[in-house]
């Protein structure tokens, strides 16, 4: 029985600009799932994840953002927050739902036209578009990424979108990630190369921030506001096997992690399972990339 890409109450759609390469995807959990994160390397971009954390009012996301467009790609939330609140998704705030959305960034602006960047529409237009059975490869957020770039113009590859799925015991557990790393990309099943790093070429020009690996853990387990902190966090772990280096000071790695609720399942087993389907998702994602 080949299991679904994403638990129910999930979907997961993309924006596309192959011209301007670049896009952003979107997970949808329009009911609500306990929500946290996690941020690693020193040129993250992020909206709205302080809220996250444990020991804050926020507990529940109805929409991921994971955006290309560097910064200025966060314009997108807008649209998911637009998409959300039409359908009557959020918290309640008096009489006002208030859809929560988070989002990441990774940057693209030097892979197609710099000046091609997601926006509110098309944050919007991925919301539409969302789907229990999303594309993967050089699509939405991945469509302009690139990795191995440390290594100078002869061994940059393609990145791209990957999602990789697994139960433990009831619980569906599902990464969704997007690669755009400066270090190559190991396949920690296979045990092979899919973009080897020969070597940290020294003349190579990098420029903070101008990669990032970002994406999200999605679950139907019934899980706390501190267990989904964790889980990001332990997930960053799935980072470090599939991208080599990872965590740079190029790097703004970011990790969420979404839990609907649904289902009882052993918290730790969920952890470990976190982690492999995150280093599986990086290397898919690799694989159906666009040869660049």
């Amino acid at each position: 029985m080949v299991e679904p890409l994403l638990p129910d109450g999930v979907t997961v759609g993309h924006f596309s600009d192959p011209v301007g390469r670049t896009g952003c995807t979107v997970l949808l959990c329009p009911a609500g799932g306990m929500a946290g994160v996690d941020v690693r390397g020193g040129a993250p971009g992020t909206f709205a994840t302080d809220g996250l954390r444990p020991g804050t009012v926020i507990e529940l996301a109805h929409g991921i953002l994971l955006t290309g467009g560097s910064l200025f790609g966060l314009a997108a939330a807008t649209g998911v927050m637009q998409y959300l609140e039409e359908r009557g998704h959020g918290a309640e705030f008096g009489t006002v739902p208030v859809p929560g959305v988070v989002g990441a960034v990774l940057f693209d602006l030097l892979e197609g036209d710099p000046k091609a960047r997601p926006t509110a529409e098309d944050g919007y237009a991925a919301c539409s578009a969302a789907t229990a059975e999303p594309a993967v490869g050089s699509v939405g957020a991945g469509t302009g990424a690139t990795v191995a770039k440390a290594g100078g113009s002869s061994q940059r590859a393609g990145g791209g979108v990957g999602i990789e799925s697994a139960r433990v015991g009831e619980a569906l557990v599902s990464a969704v990630m997007v690669a755009n790393s400066v270090g190559g990309i190991w396949d920690d099943v296979r045990h092979e190369w899919i973009a080897p790093l020969h070597g940290w070429d020294a003349s190579t020009e990098l420029l903070p921030g101008a990669n990032t690996t970002i994406g999200v853990v999605a679950t139907d387990a019934k899980l706390t506001k501190e267990q989904v902190n964790r889980i990001a966090t332990v997930a960053q772990d799935g980072i470090a096997r599939a991208v080599r280096p990872a965590h740079t000071m190029y790097d703004g790695d970011t990790i969420f992690c979404i839990a609907t609720g649904k289902v009882v399942a052993p918290y730790d087993a969920i952890e470990v399972l976190a982690t492999d389907l995150v280093a599986r998702a990086i290397a898919s994602g690799v694989r159906n990339a666009i040869v660049r």
